[in-house]
């Protein structure tokens, strides 16, 4: 299922290519990178406040899909109605910054939890957050149970899966340079895929673009990202009620960890016909190794 692109996700250089002795000039793809800020309206009519949330690198188009999914997998919004809608900032006070800030218009009834606007978004394994104090605010975000009775997923599905989310990276087949998350049908029929730079990022996309088509919670999902599955994305896929992540990179321990507690089956190194299941693998292996 390949997204339209718009032209400013990739861009045209000239490269020196070298083979040996051998150095030609040729034209080579790039995968664009550009920054986006993320802000957020909010309060009754005629007492709106704004402010930003968030500034993110990532590749450009499903702009709005990323606001959305980030505010989601943040707890900022729990359900569509929650939004009133996603717009490009006319504001703005330079030209090159009309498509990179997005503001996300939260329905009047909406009521934020204010300290955590103002928290610092983590946006990476490296920044100090405490794995304990980490998960258990995931769980006080309203967390959906995932299901204990299922989806059932074949081990030849998840072998599957590298090759058809690969199929299906346009930008990737350009620049070589994208990191992809795909939502699967049990079955392993692809249903969305979203591509950026950010891992975390593509996964937003992928959320959001459900948040908008009402398909959360994704309880009969399974989800494949194109790295390693680090705690950040088994939290978000955690609070989008995704319960199978697969990775075809490996998972840290904080990640294993988070999906033990969330109740997900938890995939890595997913490649070459051979992969691990971390946690709760009766999904994968049959009710008849639940522990």
């Amino acid at each position: 299922m390949k997204a339209f692109l718009p032209p400013t996700s990739y861009d045209y250089v000239t490269v020196h290519k070298v083979q040996g002795d051998d150095v030609r000039a040729a034209s080579d793809v790039l995968a664009a990178e550009e920054p986006l800020e993320i802000r957020v309206g909010y309060g009754p009519a005629g007492q709106r406040e704004h402010r930003t949330l968030s500034i993110t690198m990532r590749t450009p188009g499903h702009d709005f899909e990323l606001a959305a999914g980030f505010l989601f997998t943040e707890g900022i919004i729990r359900s569509r109605a929650d939004l009133q809608g996603v717009l490009y900032c006319p504001d703005v006070e330079k030209e090159e910054e009309r498509e990179n800030v997005v503001r996300a218009e939260l329905a009047p009834t909406a009521l934020p939890d204010l300290p955590r606007l103002e928290r610092h978004f983590y946006t990476s394994s490296s920044c100090g957050v405490c794995g304990k104090t980490s998960i258990e605010a995931v769980h006080a975000a309203s967390c959906p149970v995932l299901p204990t009775a299922g989806p059932h997923v074949a081990a030849r599905v998840i072998h599957a899966l590298p090759e058809r989310q690969r199929e299906a990276q346009e930008l990737f087949e350009q620049t070589g340079g994208l990191h992809a998350a795909a939502l699967f049908s049990p079955a392993g029929e692809l249903l969305l895929l979203r591509e950026d730079v950010g891992r975390h990022n593509a996964l937003d996309k992928v959320i959001g673009a459900a948040l908008f088509q009402d398909l959360l919670p994704l309880h009969d999902a399974v989800l494949l990202v194109s790295g390693r599955a680090s705690f950040e994305l088994v939290q978000k896929a955690a609070v989008a009620g995704i319960p199978v992540m697969a990775a075809v990179g490996a998972p840290s321990s904080l990640a294993v960890s988070a999906a033990r507690n969330f109740g997900m089956t938890l995939c890595g190194f997913v490649r070459q016909q051979r992969f691990n299941i971390y946690c709760h693998e009766w999904r994968i292996l049959g009710e008849e190794v639940r522990r």
